[in-house]
């Protein structure tokens, strides 16, 4: 088993990182929102408005002209000694017993302004008016706590205090919760990021060669595929085929040199049935057992391709329209027709095809009918190569009793979909049927990734869960 302990740089790819964060970039908008919110709504509850009145006082000295001091000195240390008095507990005493509403009363501060006789002073409280109203009785009485200290010393109100419109404090969370919607945004983006780098699937080809359990036949590139205007016309969807003229000629060109190495390697060892299955849905195995198909006729093979994902057969929808179709597969299970009934020729591809239109629900008893057997047992020696298209391994139990009538079998891996340790337990399930294993399909690479889908999301209308993906 070649798989690795411990993550490795050559399997990180930064487009699934980045393409990881745009897909959840809700998530970290929404989280980021949450925070936001929440602080504003918890600030909020727990914030108590503050009003502050000020006025701006001069510090004088009797007898004397109040703009014409004696001394700067005197009258800045006159300034700090009277900002003692109004921030004493004497004159606050005073201010409660004048107002009459100790409840409400907050506190005064006083602080000299620098290198001047001025000094500012204020007045916070619960309530505006309050605050007004306490700045106000200081000055009424500060005059009968200072008149023993300083004799010889006066005030002049500069700027006279008015009652605040609104408050003076904002609420502490609200100040700092941009920040904080910042922060949560990032941690959220860290934790995707990690998620994305530690997903335990296949991301890059030498992660695929370190992880996965057995060799890897080819890699096969992410094909976004064109449609023509009758499909577009029609709503079509578009089924990448090496055969149609819109896909690009490095996905042609990979089917065509991964069908060579398949070839070499069943011919080495006298096999001539290939099953083609994945581990999850929606990994391309259908595609590539189509494309494999052609890919053999187009080097003048006889090559049968069976649709055998008898849970949602796909290969009907691509080449369907061009055979014609009496019997399907079905009717040969059933006993209404005979295996010459159901083989199909595509003349313009050069391919034999037995095809099935719908899902059969008791899929996996006709998977291991004797009749199944004897359908494949007759074409072996009328055929170059058969391929079996089959369901996923982790469906359905149907690809496991067919690989009692292949030779050999390939998976499909497409990349950043499944969980490795699952595709590692389905090649166990492989070995222990006793049918060769000739290794892994890489499908749908990107030189950095891409992220399409995960683990589990089978599209079968009547037996799963999703719908069709296009990389059927």
């Amino acid at each position: 088993m070649n798989q690795s302990n411990g993550l490795k740089t050559d399997e990180i790819s930064i487009y699934h990182i980045v393409l990881d964060l745009v897909k959840n970039i809700w998530v970290i908008l929404l989280v980021a929102a949450a925070v936001w919110l929440g602080l504003g709504s918890v600030s909020k509850m727990l914030y108590v408005p503050e009003y502050t009145a000020s006025a701006t006082v001069a510090v004088g000295t009797k007898g004397r002209n109040t703009n014409s001091l004696n001394s700067l000195n005197t009258t800045k240390q006159l300034a700090g000694a009277f900002g003692e008095v109004f921030q004493s507990n004497v004159l606050m005493d005073k201010v409660r017993e004048d107002l009459g509403d100790a409840d409400a009363i907050g506190e005064i501060s006083a602080q000299a302004v620098s290198e001047t006789n001025l000094m500012i002073l204020q007045a916070v409280s619960g309530d505006p008016r309050t605050a007004y109203l306490m700045l106000q009785s200081a000055f009424r009485n500060y005059e009968s706590v200072s008149e023993y200290l300083f004799s010889n010393a006066s005030l002049r109100i500069v700027k006279e205090p008015s009652v605040p419109f609104a408050p003076s404090n904002s609420a502490v969370l609200t100040q700092d919760r941009e920040i904080a919607a910042l922060a949560a945004a990032v941690l959220t983006a860290g934790v995707i990021v990690l998620l994305s780098v530690f997903r335990f699937t296949v991301k890059t080809k030498n992660g695929a060669v370190r992880n996965l359990d057995g060799n890897v036949l080819g890699l096969v590139p992410f094909e976004r595929g064109g449609r023509t205007l009758k499909e577009l016309a029609g709503g079509k969807k578009k089924h990448l085929l090496i055969s149609s003229s819109t896909v690009s000629m490095p996905f042609t060109e990979a089917y065509r040199k991964l069908s060579a190495r398949l070839e070499h390697h069943m011919k080495k060892r006298g096999q001539k049935v290939l099953l083609v299955t994945s581990v999850s849905a929606n990994e391309g195995k259908s595609s590539t057992a189509a494309n494999l198909a052609l890919a053999l006729a187009e080097k003048g093979r006889k090559v049968l391709l069976v649709d055998l994902d008898l849970k949602k057969p796909a290969q009907y929808k691509a080449f369907g329209g061009s055979v014609e179709r009496k019997f399907f597969l079905e009717d040969y299970l059933e006993g209404r027709a005979e295996a010459e009934d159901i083989l199909a020729y595509d003349s313009k591809d050069g391919l034999y095809l037995i095809l099935q239109e719908k899902g059969i629900e008791q899929s996996t008893t006709w998977a291991n009918s004797d009749r199944l057997r004897e359908l494949l047992q007759k074409y072996r020696g009328e055929m170059d190569y058969i391929i079996l298209d089959t369901s996923p391994m982790a469906v359905a139990a149907d690809a496991e009793y067919l690989m009692a009538a292949a030779d050999t079998a390939a998976i499909v891996v497409r990349q950043d979909w499944t969980d490795v340790q699952s595709i590692n337990e389905a090649v166990d399930n492989v070995r222990q049927s006793r049918t060769d294993l000739a290794g892994f399909v890489l499908n749908a690479f990107v030189k950095q990734g891409t992220v399409s889908g995960r683990y589990g999301k089978y599209g079968y209308y009547r037996y799963g869960k999703r719908r069709e993906s296009d990389a059927r």
